[in-house]
């Protein structure tokens, strides 16, 4: 099923008509009253008017705006009509209302596996609206279930293929990380899965990420400590650069120190700058022979 345009009249003339028809039958059986014999002709055009009023009743319609009514007659798809206005259309059809505003669905937070085989729970809003009418009514029973389904089922897909977060390898993409990539690879999912019920999808975003209750606790101490990793790796490679920087300046100003000086001056600093807590300075005033 692809969506056509229906046949269709300015509704507005098609009023006035119905007007007209409805006056003519009515004028017609008041003329019946001055009458001592009823005429068979005045009869006859008064039920034809009144026929062919309630024949033009049926055939007018109003859209609104972001709206479509799809004609149906006797079980036969005849066309959309997508403008806004009054019209008339093919009498005694039917006229199913059709929304194609742009709609949010925010689906439920779901606990699904990552890559790594870790139980997260995610959770996903899906921006949507319908561009066909006709496979909407028609090749689907009711689309926006369908949109419902069909979303939560593409979420569990691509949480699969990534995982909440990198730890070992910073490039490789994950949940936490690329967002906007996990969102694109979503909605070209979802557009492939929803094509069949004539919906376009505008965007889709995480609206929830997180790992499940069972496992949080213990991944966050994974992460502070990682944290704490790294932190740490570059309090020493700051406190070695500094170091260096220290003896540098005190060979450029004319300062010999032997190894045995150099290795203790290279360890107080060290053990000062990398310290988490203030250090306690030990004066030395010398050296006592015995």
């Amino acid at each position: 099923m692809t969506t056509k345009n229906a046949w269709k009249l300015n509704g507005f003339a098609a009023l006035l008509l119905t007007i007209l028809l409805l006056a003519g039958g009515i004028a017609c059986f008041i003329g019946l009253d001055g009458q001592e014999e009823p005429s068979p002709l005045l009869i006859a055009g008064g039920i034809v008017l009144f026929l062919l009023f309630i024949l033009m009743t049926t055939a007018l319609t109003i859209v609104q705006p972001n709206q479509a009514r799809v004609i149906t007659f006797f079980g036969r798809y005849k066309g959309t009509v997508t403008d806004s206005g009054l019209w008339m259309v093919i009498p005694f059809s039917s006229k199913s209302k059709l929304s194609l505003k742009v709609r949010n669905f925010n689906s439920q937070t779901l606990k699904v596996n990552d890559a790594e085989g870790n139980p997260i729970e995610i959770g996903c809003v899906v921006v949507y609206r319908v561009v066909d009418t006709a496979k909407a009514m028609f090749d689907v029973d009711n689309y926006e279930k369908f949109v419902e389904i069909q979303s939560e089922t593409a979420i569990r897909h691509i949480a699969a293929h990534y995982a909440y977060d990198t730890f070992n390898d910073e490039s490789a993409p994950s949940l936490r990380g690329n967002t906007d990539e996990v969102g694109g690879q979503m909605s070209a999912e979802l557009q492939n899965r929803l094509s069949v019920a004539g919906v376009e999808v505008l965007e889709t975003r995480l609206t929830h990420l997180a790992y499940a209750p069972e496992i949080a606790s213990a991944m966050l101490q994974r992460q502070q400590a990682m944290a704490i990793i790294s932190a740490r790796q570059r309090i020493v490679e700051g406190a070695v650069s500094i170091v260096e920087s220290a003896l540098r300046q005190l060979e450029e100003n004319g300062v010999e120190l032997d190894p045995e000086r150099r290795a203790a001056m290279i360890n107080n600093l060290l053990v000062t700058i990398v310290s988490d807590k203030g250090s306690t300075p030990v004066i030395n005033t010398g050296t006592i022979y015995g």
